[in-house]
């Protein structure tokens, strides 16, 4: 398997036309995106998947699926429980995944607290969903790493590329991760229904941005005397604008040549991804990628 030349090209070329619009489009924006507050509209309104409350947290569930076998494996070696997998649709396998053999106790305790956060997110959305849960999908923790790694030019076309096989890879995959997610969150929060869920999934938010936070704040730290690795978190940052489509919404930990911790617009608010934005990225854009993450894609409606 490999990495398609049509995949680098289009990555290369959105690359080229990027564009930092932050200051843009601030609070007027909100009327250009056409809010509807009712659970039941469908993604762009083109007769896709119903953003039900249901297929909402079942997305989400998708994808802290994918972070907790993540982080579990990372910390502790061991992924989700059997008890945390079954459901509806196909349960698949998790392809790669080892303990990671931390250097520092520090980032060995972020790791496990970070751990131990997304396998309580799995089990409390299965069982809000209940019944309706769906089993977590086949993920791939392995290849998918080197095509993104690749498509975003942290290495090379024949090199590959092992989040496990240190502290500062398993950082750049985290934060592959947490920025994706918590703009997930926020853009699926406009189209839920139940305020109980509303109210769940701002926790939720709340959580991954901490968790986003403290991967960018350790990243810029260490990048501080190892300029390598903040160049490759703005490659991977600027992989993930070219993966979701137009536009530059996406931040590195460098901005104008400061420290940028938080990303956020000219209004100080972070910015939100549609499910299809979010579905372009974990996929690494699609069939030619192999689905990315999701190598069966994931399970549920919004897929």
């Amino acid at each position: 398997m490999s990495v398609t030349s049509d995949v680098l090209t289009k990555v290369a070329t959105n690359r080229s036309n990027r564009r930092r619009f932050m200051g843009q489009a601030g609070l007027a924006g909100l009327g250009v995106l056409g809010i509807n507050h009712l659970a039941g509209v469908a993604i762009a309104q083109t007769g896709g998947p119903v953003l039900s409350d249901a297929n909402i947290f079942n997305f989400a569930l998708n994808l802290e699926y994918l972070e907790a076998e993540y982080y579990l494996r990372a910390a502790f070696g061991t992924g989700l429980n059997a008890g945390d997998i079954d459901g509806l649709g196909s349960l698949g396998p998790v392809f790669g995944g080892r303990q990671v053999s931390f250097e520092s106790a520090t980032i060995r305790q972020y790791a496990e607290e970070i751990a131990r956060d997304e396998e309580a997110h799995v089990r409390f959305l299965r069982a809000a969903l209940g019944d309706a849960k769906v089993a977590r999908p086949t993920i791939d923790l392995e290849y998918s790493f080197t095509v993104a790694a690749r498509a975003a030019g942290v290495i090379g076309p024949n090199d590959t590329f092992d989040p496990y096989a240190n502290e500062n890879n398993f950082l750049l995959g985290a934060f592959i991760f947490e920025d994706v997610g918590v703009t997930a969150y926020k853009g699926a929060a406009r189209f839920i229904e139940n305020k109980d869920f509303l109210e769940a999934a701002a926790g939720i938010l709340a959580v991954e941005a901490y968790h986003a936070s403290e991967v960018r704040t350790v990243l810029y730290g260490r990048g501080q005397s190892a300029p390598a690795l903040i160049d490759a978190v703005q490659k991977i940052s600027d992989l993930r604008d070219s993966a979701d489509g137009p536009g530059d919404q996406d931040q590195g930990i460098v901005l104008n040549n400061t420290a940028n911790i938080v990303p956020t617009d000219a209004n100080g608010v972070a910015f939100s991804r549609t499910p299809s934005q979010v579905l372009n990225i974990v996929y690494l854009g699609g069939e030619a990628a192999g689905f990315g993450f999701f190598p069966e894609k994931m399970n549920g409606e919004i897929k």
